[in-house]
């Protein structure tokens, strides 16, 4: 035994000769905090300080420093796997013991069960030859369980026999696709919901929802890249891991649900090339479909199950107002009852609206409410050739029992540009106190005018958004309409503007002010909220940009681009950016505003940059240089020639990339930029290491990195360290190199920017073989490769032919 091991535990081991984890079962961990008490408890009885097992690691060739140890040890989460095999290999857990540890690991997760002998052959655990990485090798992430189907419909009735039809799909092998199609109206949600809540435990493995917007009037159906890219961060995926490419997303997207018993809801779908590459491919997952197209190739070469819904029979349509009504109620007035299935054509729809109505008057006679009916408008316009039934004489029968207040709100939620809106959006769109609005929507909800989907979200349905847009441009003039638009962008410009300074520094100074009168504000505390306020909003964000754009508010378009294109990067929301960014350039062109033209051509450059276009990023950085010149704007004339190493460094030209990088710095200092001045100062230091000019490179970079730790700055200061470790790595300083590129993976993982943690992983195997630590190269390199795989990024193959040329090592 060495001399590190202290304490009864040590003993107990030497005169029984028991492993530190005797006595220790892993299995028995029913949540990451029992697992994490385990873990304990097998440091306590190894009998090793924090520090004596960060030495042991070390000299096996992982990473696990006593600080992180402590810290990994005292929370309720689930450490990362790398550092639990560091863990139980630093306290001599043998390699079969281990697999036991991992597999539980993986359990917990949420990974799939791994037979023991697979496990065993993990790299982290072998102690001998390596192992080596298969072609579809794929990262394990520590998958979500999503719950996301809205609430079932409250007034539910009838269609017994499809719902037992979608039952009986169930029983036939192979994945199951079922297709409900129907005109507008008709149930098709409803029907999905109702027989997906009464089947839930069917799908132990989770539910994912999502409206693909087929025919929302408010914008255009969703791309299929931005649905799988919302199902893949439902599922846990990390925004920084998310590929860009549709391909790339959708084989990730069915990696992660094969062997799952999932249900996958796909609401309001527009053709069958919208909904085919959600389609999951496995055998376990059901999914439902609901469109008003037929989806004829779907049903053709996809085998989906077509369950076409036609209006309500006279029964059902009778048992959906005596749920809402009372059989009693119906009784006495059959007639009535008769008239009013009648004037709603038994669409559900319609029924609903007007059973909402009745319930509300619970002292009016149905033959009042029935002679109603009878009196107003004519179709609407959106329904023609769809449906049967005068569905505008409903509607508008339901609207007119509105108070003036919840009508006026109503028609203006005609006009919000997003597939569904908050309260306090609301209250801004109307100009009212957010307390008004929220009595005004629970109005319109009780009236069945809206739904609240999520907690205090609503949308409407399409038809009604027809509706109500109609409405709004019928009773209210342009000026009113206008001045609704200008307060809804307003809303999400000055929460736009709180949530991107919480983020991180911007490019260029954000003023924040008070909210204008007429904003209800929302609190955004800290970079949690204000990352989940973009998540939530950003759809309405990406339709305000083209609507502003559209309507005559084109300075609202570029500056909103412009604060949500970090965000969009961040999150790998490559279809936005670039669909928002060039509409911020458009608009900057009508209003002939150079700086905002500039900014955007700036966005372009960066976009184009990360997805490996590089003459399209110097010919945007171009025009952004001749603009910042005519405007004599020295900071933005700094920031392009910042930029300019995007195109310099794939080509190797490190020279350029080095005049470029002190143009900047001088540029910057003459602006008195501090945080683009501590940017450039990196890139100086990075291109002369580049060159070999390594000490100067430290002194540079460390410049940079005191400054950006004092700006809090945690991307630039993750960059500055990974300076730093490349040139410590060059001056055969491979423990320096070392701690500099372990500070700058932790930060980029908290970012959860996962490409430049492969980068930064793939430079920590570099240094680590330098070091002759093979196995803790692979290990980095495997990480590395795993991540940039799945990304389907150009720089794993060369990560690869590293791990594969890599010497077998004897035990």
């Amino acid at each position: 035994m060495d001399g590190e091991r202290q304490g009864v535990g040590a003993a107990y081991e030497r005169v029984n000769g028991l492993t530190a984890d005797a006595g220790v079962d892993p299995a028995a961990a029913a949540s990451p905090e029992q697992y994490v008490m385990l873990l304990r408890q097998l440091r306590d009885r190894s009998g090793l300080t924090y520090r004596a097992i960060a030495r042991r690691a070390d000299v096996h060739g992982h990473i696990l420093p006593a600080s992180t140890l402590a810290t990994m040890l005292s929370r309720a989460t689930l450490p990362r796997r790398e550092r639990v095999i560091a863990l139980l290999t630093a306290c001599d857990v043998p390699i079969e013991r281990q697999a036991l540890w991992l597999a539980e690991w993986f359990r917990l997760a949420g990974g799939q069960a791994v037979p023991q002998q697979v496990l065993t052959e993990d790299p982290g655990l072998t102690a001998g030859a390596v192992a080596w990485p298969v072609a579809d090798a794929a990262p394990v992430y520590a998958m979500s369980l999503p719950r996301q189907l809205p609430a079932g419909p409250a007034l539910f009735a009838g269609r017994a026999g499809e719902l037992g039809h979608l039952t009986e799909l169930m029983e036939q092998r192979g994945t199951l696709i079922a297709a409900i199609t129907g005109a507008g109206g008709v149930g098709k949600t409803w029907l999905a919901l109702r027989w997906a809540h009464d089947n839930l435990d069917r799908f132990p493995d989770g539910q994912l929802h999502i409206s693909l917007r087929g025919f929302d009037p408010s914008g255009p159906p969703m791309p299929p890249v931005v649905a799988v890219h919302t199902f893949l961060q439902a599922l846990g995926v990390p925004p920084g891991a998310i590929p860009a490419g549709l391909d790339a997303q959708v084989g990730l997207y069915r990696t992660l649900v094969a062997g799952k018993r999932m249900l996958i809801v796909l609401d309001n779908a527009r053709d069958a090339d919208q909904v085919r590459p959600l389609l999951p491919g496995s055998a376990e997952c059901v999914v439902i479909i609901t469109s008003r197209h037929q989806l004829t190739s779907l049903i053709a070469t996809d085998g989906a199950h077509p369950l076409t819904l036609d209006l309500f029979t006279p029964t059902d349509a009778y048992r959906l107002l005596a749920r809402r009504l009372g059989e009693r109620r119906l009784a006495g007035e059959p007639a009535a009852v008769a008239d009013i299935v009648s004037r709603c054509a038994r669409l559900p729809l319609a029924l609903a609206l007007v059973a909402a109505r009745a319930a509300t008057h619970p002292h009016r006679t149905l033959a009042a409410l029935a002679d109603e009916l009878r009196d107003g408008g004519h179709r609407l316009d959106a329904l023609a050739g769809d449906s049967a039934t005068d569905i505008r004489t409903v509607f508008s029968w339901s609207y007119h029992a509105l108070t003036a207040d919840a009508a006026r709100l109503f028609r203006l939620l005609g006009l919000h540009c997003g597939p569904d809106i908050s309260a306090p959006a609301a209250a801004s769109l109307a100009g009212i106190p957010a307390r008004r609005a929220r009595e005004l929507l629970a109005e319109l909800s009780g009236a069945h005018l809206i739904a609240e989907h999520t907690p205090r979200r609503y949308t409407l349905h399409d038809l009604l958004r027809a509706y109500a847009t109609e409405q709004a441009y019928t009773h209210d003039s342009d000026v009113e309409r206008r001045a609704a638009t200008g307060r809804m962008v307003d809303h999400y410009l000055h929460h736009a503007k709180t949530a991107r300074v919480l983020l991180g520094p911007h490019r260029d100074p954000i003023a924040l002010t008070p909210p204008p009168p007429h904003v209800a504000s929302e609190t955004i505390a800290g970079h949690r909220e204000a990352l989940d306020w973009f998540i939530r909003e950003h759809p309405a964000i990406v339709a305000a940009i083209h609507t502003a754009g559209d309507a005559g508010f084109e300075p609202y378009a570029w500056e909103l681009a412009d604060l949500i294109g970090t965000f969009f990067n961040r999150q790998g929301h490559w279809h936005d950016w670039h669909s928002t960014t060039q509409a911020a350039l458009r608009a900057a062109q009508r209003l002939h505003d150079r700086r905002a033209q500039a900014n955007a051509h700036c966005w372009l450059a960066e976009l184009y940059a990360w997805i490996g276009r590089h003459d399209d990023t110097s010919i945007h950085l171009e025009h952004a240089r001749l603009l910042y010149e005519q405007l004599a704007d020295t900071a933005g004339l700094a920031y392009v020639y910042l930029c300019r190493g995007w195109v310099h460094e794939p080509r190797l030209r490190y020279g350029d990339a080095l005049h470029d990088a002190e143009e900047a710095l001088r540029l910057y200092t003459a602006a008195g930029h501090v945080h683009g001045q501590a940017n450039a100062l990196n890139n100086v230091g990075w291109y002369h290491a580049q060159l070999g000019n390594y000490q100067q490179a430290i002194v540079y970079c460390q410049q940079a990195l005191t400054r950006l730790q004092q700006l809090g700055s945690p991307v630039w200061e993750a960059r500055a360290w990974d300076s730093l470790g490349y040139a410590h790595h060059h001056l055969s300083r491979y423990q320096q190199a070392t701690d500099c590129y372990q500070h700058a993976i932790e930060l980029f993982r908290d970012l959860r920017n996962r490409r430049y943690e492969a980068r930064i992983l793939n430079r920590l195997g570099d240094t680590h073989y330098a070091a002759g630590k093979t196995k803790a190269a692979y290990e980095s390199w495997q990480l590395a490769w795993s991540i940039l795989h799945q990304l389907d990024h150009p720089d794993a193959p060369g990560i690869r032919t590293k791990l594969t040329s890599l010497p077998r090592l004897s035990a």
